[in-house]
């Protein structure tokens, strides 16, 4: 959408509006950077954000270099940059720096693909440490890796089993060196 310009971005904010039948939203991503057209749409939900439409401004799949193009931007205020960044965080997908500059700068990281679409339930060393914290799933430890590195946590599922299951991550925390080893199974 973004590429066909600030119409375009509008358009689809009035879609979203009227299919959720509410007048503004809380929060609203751009999810890519898409090169040469993603300032510009920003600058857009910029506009929208002061007409109401919407409360905070989020980015999805942004790099830290996309964000620095942003911020480099002489019209867009401090206060008008990212709320949120959405990028894939887990246990096989862990960029510390990338998002250590991105905190620093006050953007919350929320994690997608938490849970590796399910793609690391068998994996030997999420099982180990599963095993270690009777009653929890694999998909609990990786949800409890995420919420305890302060990340935003949003598993994806459409079982109502599974969705609470998901939920499950609050009450218990991982040892310091279970994150450690989390935190080392990026390659």
């Amino acid at each position: 959408t973004i590429e066909r310009g600030a119409e375009a971005v509008r358009s689809q904010l009035k879609a979203s509006l009227d299919a959720l039948q509410t007048s503004y939203l809380d929060l609203y991503l751009i999810h890519w950077p898409v090169p040469v057209h993603h300032v510009s749409a920003y600058k857009t939900l910029i506009e929208l954000k002061k007409e109401g439409l919407i409360k905070g401004i989020g980015v999805s799949n942004y790099a830290w270099e996309d964000y620095l193009e942003l911020k480099a931007q002489p019209d867009i205020a401090r206060e008008d940059l990212p709320l949120v960044n959405q990028i894939e965080i887990n246990p096989f997908l862990y960029r510390p720096k990338t998002i250590a500059n991105f905190e620093k700068e006050g953007v919350v990281m929320q994690s997608y693909r938490s849970l590796r679409d399910g793609k690391a339930m068998d994996d030997a060393t999420l099982k180990s440490i599963a095993a270690e914290y009777p009653g929890r799933t694999v998909a609990q430890i990786l949800g409890r890796w995420c919420v305890q590195h302060g990340f935003v946590y949003m598993p994806k599922s459409i079982k109502p089993e599974r969705m609470m299951e998901n939920a499950n991550v609050l009450d218990f925390s991982l040892s310091e060196e279970h994150m450690k080893t989390l935190d080392g199974l990026t390659t």
